[in-house]
């Protein structure tokens, strides 16, 4: 699969949950691109190219033997750097027989992959979440594949209006479409910013059952999306009265921290990656198994309204003309920047 040309490249991108790499070979496609990683012995995470230089067999279909994966095929073997260790039949070891080695750093619970040159691949830069993997919070977590490109995600989660729609009963209540936004874009770095804040608005389902408000709530919805990679939306709610203005402390309030990893598979494609991380009800399993299930059909309802979205872009192509409005301002923010980057990225420019 070529690598895809309408997502940034030279970024990092979140390739899986920690947890989710070990001593197993698993694969998965960051922006068109099959990558195999495995934990090594030393517990430093792994990230190959998962096509052996020989016929092209999957590593990630082949076996690990100590640090080293022998392809399934013909016995081909890699180490942890990529390079070939033993062809079969022959001593010598071609010059070019190595398959691509990928920079990796593992932070806030996540894998993160380096799509891209090598040389600029600072894992300074990687946005945080620290809320994921810190004391004082509970965090429930899962990912879906999205048969729908990044944009259409992006897109999704900077226009929240679309929660008293398609999440009512669950995450959306009719205050979240009636209330303005503010929008910041900081093109500089990267990230636009999206607040929603409703003074008297009806308690969802979401927060109603776990944290046990009843009547009206004070809700706050802060975005920060990093282009193109991590999206957090800053969650504050508590009873009318609780919650001072946007200006001062919020320590009375409870606070759920929502994190998205949109990681392109293809250009057609996404994996979503969601996260919700809470500090109260901290060791309450029931409010952490209530929110897992809640936020995966919330995810899932999405999922299938992106699905279809795509399907119809498939079908009209250009034909149709956008309308865009006050509410599309974050999104059309986000449009310009994972544009940008785009324009500089090495597909674009090579």
């Amino acid at each position: 699969m070529a690598p895809t040309t309408q997502i940034p490249r030279n970024q990092w991108y979140v390739a899986a949950y920690g947890s989710e790499i070990g001593a197993d070979l698993k694969a998965r496609t960051i922006c068109g691109e099959p990558i195999v990683f495995y934990r090594a012995s030393s517990g430093d995470v792994v990230a190959l190219a998962d096509r052996c230089v020989h016929r092209r067999f999957p590593l990630s279909k082949s076996r690990r033997v100590g640090d080293t994966i022998v392809c399934g095929y013909h016995g081909f073997s890699y180490d942890a750097a990529g390079a070939c260790v033993a062809v079969p039949g022959q001593t010598r070891i071609p010059r070019t027989a190595r398959v691509k080695s990928y920079p990796v750093a593992e932070q806030d619970s996540f894998v993160w992959v380096w799509i891209g040159d090598d040389e600029p691949a600072d894992a300074t830069t990687i946005p945080r979440a620290p809320w994921l993997a810190a004391e004082g919070w509970t965090t429930v977590r899962g990912m879906e594949p999205l048969a729908a490109r990044h944009s259409l995600l992006v897109d999704n989660l900077l226009d929240l209006s679309h929660e008293t729609y398609l999440h009512g009963g669950y995450i959306g209540t009719p205050e979240v479409a009636e209330t303005p936004i503010a929008t910041e874009a900081d093109e500089g770095n990267g990230v636009v910013r999206v607040s929603r804040h409703m003074d008297d608005a009806e308690c969802p389902p979401f927060y109603a059952k776990s944290t046990g408000i009843t009547g009206q709530i004070t809700r706050w919805q802060d975005i920060e999306y990093f282009s193109p990679c991590l999206y957090l939306l800053h969650s504050r709610i508590a009873p009318v009265g609780v919650l001072p203005p946007a200006s001062g402390p919020d320590d009375q309030a409870f606070h759920v921290e929502v994190v998205y990893a949109l990681t392109p598979e293809t250009e057609t494609s996404t994996h979503d990656f969601w996260m919700v991380a809470r500090d109260f009800a901290l060791g309450d399993e029931e409010v952490s198994t209530f929110l897992r299930d809640n936020n995966r059909t919330v995810v899932l309802q999405d999922v299938e309204a992106l699905n279809l979205l795509e399907e119809i872009l498939r079908t009209d192509g250009d034909a149709y003309q956008e309308l865009s409005i006050n509410i599309d301002t974050g999104g059309l923010a986000a449009r310009r920047m994972i544009k940008s980057q785009n324009d500089t990225s090495p597909a674009a420019t090579a």
